[in-house]
């Protein structure tokens, strides 16, 4: 296969993604909700920036594209748009809490885990069709789970409750094909931050507080440039070009950089049980991955 910018780019995007963990890190101590308000904050103001700078014609585009749709076009976008937004929202505040909460793996794990969710959620929700080799990597995949869940429940339920949102969020977006993806992501986290200002006590954020706070700021900034809107544009050229599926392969070397961090980086421990578990998962990526005949 001859490697082009494009596979750079999304090479880079997902490496970048598999350092999430270290700076989010140096916010341990923080709550949850105050480390995800800042991050939505700074990154819907720098996606407001960019679309301001050089993408003002996209922008009326995607304007004109809703005001000339009809009312029953109108609706699962609008639907699929809000939806998508809350999935979001909730995929960064869980994956925030797994990180510094629970550990590195849980984290690892959910994302490993979260493409071949997202092909069981495809087939439920969307009715698309599986391979007989995709089918037995979900076995597999649900047999990791067991094995998980039989030293420690609730970390298993944290990395699958991360991966279902992202995989939720992921199917959310198929119907909004046509449409400008950072245009309709500057809308969801337009949305998400009118809710969560108002939600910030219950999730623990202190808005003023957090604009004295040096500190947050600074490492908000960095998880919003660096770690959000830089790896999305890389991500999107990419998929201009490249299959779905080709950039999806590159999407496993987040987890597994993350996965390496944990143990070598944060010096976390692994039981045998758990480095089994993780095994079979790795196996079922593999399996999925396969290009078996396909069903039907």
């Amino acid at each position: 296969m001859k490697l082009s910018r494009h596979h750079l780019s999304a090479f880079a995007a997902f490496f970048i993604w598999g350092f999430f963990p270290i700076p989010l890190r140096w916010l341990v101590g923080y709550a949850s909700g105050q480390i995800l308000f800042f991050r939505v904050l700074l990154s819907l103001l720098l996606l407001l920036l960019i679309h301001g700078l050089g993408r003002r014609d996209v922008v009326r585009q995607t304007r004109a594209q809703w005001r000339t749709a009809t009312g029953a076009e109108r609706r699962p976008v609008l639907i699929s748009t809000l939806v998508g937004g809350a999935l979001l929202t909730s995929n960064w505040l869980l994956f925030i809490y797994v990180i510094n909460e629970v550990s590195v793996q849980a984290g690892s794990f959910a994302y490993l885990i979260c493409p071949i969710l997202t092909a069981l959620l495809g087939f439920v929700v969307l009715r698309e069709k599986l391979r007989r080799n995709q089918w037995l990597a979900i076995g597999l995949a649900a047999a990791s789970c067991v094995l998980l869940g039989s030293g420690e429940f609730r970390t298993l339920g944290m990395s699958l409750v991360v991966a279902f949102t992202y995989a939720a969020y992921l199917i959310s977006q198929r119907r909004l094909q046509g449409y400008d993806r950072l245009v309709l992501l500057t809308v969801q986290l337009a949305v998400s931050a009118v809710v969560i200002l108002p939600l910030a006590p219950l999730l623990g954020a202190q808005p003023l507080a957090g604009l004295r706070d040096g500190h947050l700021l600074l490492v908000a900034l960095l998880l919003s440039t660096v770690f959000t809107i830089i790896p999305l544009f890389l991500n999107l050229y990419a998929l201009n070009v490249l299959p779905s599926g080709t950039v999806g392969i590159f999407m496993y070397l987040n987890p597994l950089l993350s996965f390496l961090l944990a143990f070598l980086y944060f010096g976390e421990q692994a039981t045998g049980v758990q480095l089994a578990a993780y095994g079979i998962i790795f196996l079922s990526i593999g399996l999925y991955n396969w290009r078996g005949r396909a069903i039907g």
